[in-house]
């Protein structure tokens, strides 16, 4: 265990608003982790509008996007010889809005960027309340949408990683229990489009528990070849590599045997 390769490529940090802690904070971190590589992968700004920071609690302002960048590649150099920082991104999927996101995205250096729903009918994916009142075949409108903005996503171009594909379960635990064959779908495009997807252990600070996705969607996710990689989706520097060793442990019992990090938009698998 001890000779493997240790990563998380998903954290946050104070610019998005509801995180805590400097870039620096999290890379100290990772390194008294004993991490090779780590991952800064704060939320996209809203791109799409007008307003320099839409939601200040939510994401960083347009005018932080190249700060932020330069801040990573500033403590890439800074820490070289203790740890890979990696810059990365997590980013919204808006279909109607992408070219404004693949626009910002090609001007710089990233190693990865994340794709994430998390709206849904233009209703965050956490709000709470939001299932109250719905019939079961608006429950199953709602999930099928939430997968085809997934699956609209793995093929857009602009992601090597998927962010959380059954986070909508978080304040919805009930979430995993309708019944469609959407979920199938997308995992056979997603394998189709070669991306990964990351076994995200945030879950456990939701209603739902567990990780994203549940172990049935990854091994339906084996089925098809999809690869994975790592994300702790840490909002403090604390939670930075959070049951990396259980996952790799469950993707062993799964019938995985390597998983991803990427450097440069290269794919690099290394053994579990």
């Amino acid at each position: 265990m001890s000779n493997s390769i240790k990563f998380d490529l998903h954290t946050h940090h104070h610019r998005c608003g509801h995180a805590i802690g400097t870039i620096e904070d999290y890379v100290k971190q990772a390194i008294e982790y004993g991490l090779n590589f780590i991952g800064i992968s704060d939320h996209s700004p809203y791109f799409y509008s007008e307003e320099d920071h839409l939601y200040p609690t939510i994401s960083m302002a347009k005018s932080e996007f190249v700060p932020y960048i330069n801040e990573v590649l500033h403590l890439k150099e800074k820490y070289q010889d203790k740890i890979h920082v990696l810059l990365g991104m997590e980013s919204d999927f808006f279909p109607d809005h992408i070219d404004a996101y693949k626009d910002q995205y090609i001007l710089h250096p990233f190693d990865y960027i994340i794709g994430s729903v998390h709206y849904v009918q233009d209703l965050n994916i956490f709000k709470k309340g939001r299932w109250d009142g719905l019939a079961s075949q608006e429950q199953i409108k709602v999930k099928e949408e939430y997968y085809d903005l997934i699956q609209k996503s793995a093929k857009s171009g602009v992601f090597q990683i998927l962010g959380h594909i059954d986070a909508m379960k978080g304040f919805y635990p009930a979430f995993s229990d309708i019944e469609t064959d959407v979920i199938e779908k997308t995992l056979k495009i997603i394998g189709q489009e070669d991306i990964a997807i990351e076994i995200n252990t945030s879950g456990k600070t939701k209603d739902c528990g567990g990780w994203y996705p549940a172990d049935d969607i990854l091994e339906r996710a084996l089925f098809y070849n999809v690869k994975v990689t790592f994300g702790s989706d840490s909002h403090k520097p604390e939670r930075i590599g959070d049951e990396f060793e259980q996952v790799q442990k469950r993707l062993k019992e799964i019938g995985f045997t390597e998983w991803a990090y990427f450097v440069q938009k290269k794919r690099i698998m290394t053994s579990l």
